[in-house]
C-alpha cells in the first residue's frame, strides 16, 4: 500500500511523454530566476540559490520534486511548485502531492504575475497528471496573490480548496518612519526601559549595527550568526543549524548564493568587539523575511535580539526598496509581535484535485488524526517540560 500510493503520488498517470513532475535540480536557475522576479508573490524562501540548498542537504528536507509549466507554446516558465509525496512528507500512504518545506516558514508557489490564472491552471494540472488526488500547501499566505490564482483556476472546474489550519503572524509596514513606528508600537515607556538597557550594554563596550551584504562581508558574518545560534536555547535543545552537518551545508551553500543576487543580508549588533546578536534577512522583490535570529545569552538582560530587531526595522524602513516584512514567526512571538504590529494570515491548505474524489476524503481524514496525534504529543511534552 505505501509503495502503491509513493508511486501514485510522484509518477506520471497519463500517456502524454512529458513527465509530470521533475528533479527540482532539473529546474534551470535562469528561468527560475527570472520567474521570481516576475512572481505574482514573493517568497524569499522559494528563490532557487535557497530551495536548492534546502533540498540537497537540509535535515528532513531533502529530495524535493517539481511541479512547473512553462506559458502556451512558449518556454518561458511561468510557474514553480517545489512539491515532495504525501509519504515522503507525513508518511500517510495516500496520493498527494505537498509543498516542499523551504526551511523558512512560507511555502507559497511562484506565479507569474503576467499569466496567473494560466500558471495556476496548469500547476493543478501538472499535479493531476502526476497522479495526485489533492495538492496539501502548507504555510501558504491565505489572503495572497499566488492563492488568489489557485482559487480562481480551482473555481473554473468547480472546485474549493479547505484550509487545514491558519494562524496569524507578524509583518512590518516599511513604508513608514522607522521611528515614529516603534514610538507607536511600543510607546514611551517601553522604549525608555529599552534606552537604559542599551546604556547598560554599552558598558560592555561601543554599540554598532552592522549590515553584511558581500559576498566576502557575508560568510564570516554567517558564521558568527551560526556560533550565536548554537550557544542559546537552540543548541540545549539539538536544533541549531550548525549541530547538524545537512544543515550547515545548505546555509553555508544558500547564504553566499544569494548575496551574490543582493538578496540576503546578515545583521549583527557588537558591543565592543563582541557579537551580542545576528539575524539573517532574505529579500524577494519588495520584501524582506527575518529567517533567524541569534544571541549571546550571557547578555540576556539587556535583550540583545528586541536590540537587533529595532535597529533592523529603522535599517528596513530606510530601505527605498523594501516595502514590507514578513517576520515568518509563529503565532502569538513574544518578541516580534510587540514591535512589528502588521498582521497577515498564514495556513495550510487542501487542495482537491477532482471532483466529488472519495480519496480526497481519506487524504482530509488522516491529515486530522495527524493534527490530533501532533497536539497530543505537543501537550506531552509540554508537561514533561513543567
Amino acid at each position: 500500500m505505501v509503495d502503491i500510493a509513493h508511486q501514485a503520488a510522484i509518477g506520471p498517470a497519463s500517456k502524454d511523454a512529458t513527465p509530470a513532475l521533475v528533479p527540482l535540480t532539473a529546474i534551470e536557475p535562469g528561468p527560475w530566476r527570472a520567474l521570481a522576479q516576475r512572481a505574482v508573490e514573493p517568497n524569499g524562501y522559494y528563490l532557487p540559490a535557497w530551495e536548492l540548498a534546502v533540498s540537497a542537504s537540509a535535515r528532513g528536507r531533502t529530495g524535493a520534486s517539481a511541479l512547473s509549466v512553462c506559458g502556451g507554446s512558449s518556454t518561458r516558465l511561468i510557474g514553480l511548485m517545489p512539491v515532495v509525496s504525501l509519504w515522503q512528507a507525513w508518511k500517510i500512504p495516500l496520493p498527494a502531492l505537498v509543498s516542499a518545506h523551504p526551511y523558512g516558514t512560507l511555502s507559497s508557489p511562484l506565479i507569474d504575475r503576467d499569466a496567473s490564472v494560466e500558471a495556476a491552471t496548469r500547476l493543478l494540472q501538472r499535479a493531476r497528471k502526476a497522479g495526485a488526488h489533492a495538492l496539501i500547501l502548507r504555510d501558504v499566505a491565505l489572503d495572497g496573490a499566488a492563492m488568489a490564482s489557485l482559487k480562481e483556476a480551482l473555481g473554473r472546474d468547480r472546485l474549493t480548496s479547505r484550509v487545514l489550519s491558519s494562524y496569524v503572524r507578524a509583518s512590518l509596514d516599511a513604508t513608514q518612519d522607522g521611528d515614529r513606528l516603534l514610538q507607536e508600537a511600543l510607546g514611551a515607556k517601553k522604549l525608555k526601559e529599552l534606552r537604559r538597557q542599551r546604556h547598560r550594554l554599552e558598558e560592555h563596550g561601543a554599540i554598532s549595527f552592522d549590515v553584511a551584504r558581500k559576498v566576502d562581508e557575508i560568510k564570516p558574518a554567517l558564521e558568527t550568526f551560526l556560533q550565536l545560534e548554537a550557544s542559546g536555547w537552540k543548541g540545549k535543545r539539538g536544533t541549531a543549524l550548525l549541530q547538524d552537518a545537512g544543515d550547515a551545508a545548505f546555509i553555508r551553500r544558500a547564504v553566499p548564493a544569494l548575496a551574490e543576487t543582493a538578496q540576503c543580508e546578515i545583521v549583527t549588533l557588537h558591543a565592543g568587539a563582541t557579537p551580542v546578536a545576528a539575524g539573517i534577512v532574505l529579500r524577494h522583490q519588495d520584501r524582506a523575511f527575518f529567517f533567524k535570529l541569534g544571541i549571546d545569552e550571557r547578555f540576556a538582560r539587556y535583550s540583545p535580539g528586541v536590540q537587533l530587531t529595532l535597529d533592523l526595522t529603522r535599517h528596513l524602513c530606510a530601505d527605498p526598496v523594501i516595502a514590507s516584512a514578513d517576520s515568518t514567526a509563529s503565532a502569538d512571538h513574544p518578541m516580534i509581535n510587540p514591535i512589528w504590529r502588521g498582521r497577515f494570515a498564514i495556513g495550510d491548505v487542501l487542495i482537491p484535485l477532482r471532483r466529488h474524489d472519495p480519496i480526497v476524503a481519506l487524504i482530509h481524514a488522516a491529515l486530522i488524526m495527524r493534527g490530533l496525534a501532533r497536539e497530543t504529543a505537543r501537550r506531552a511534552i509540554h508537561l514533561l517540560r513543567k
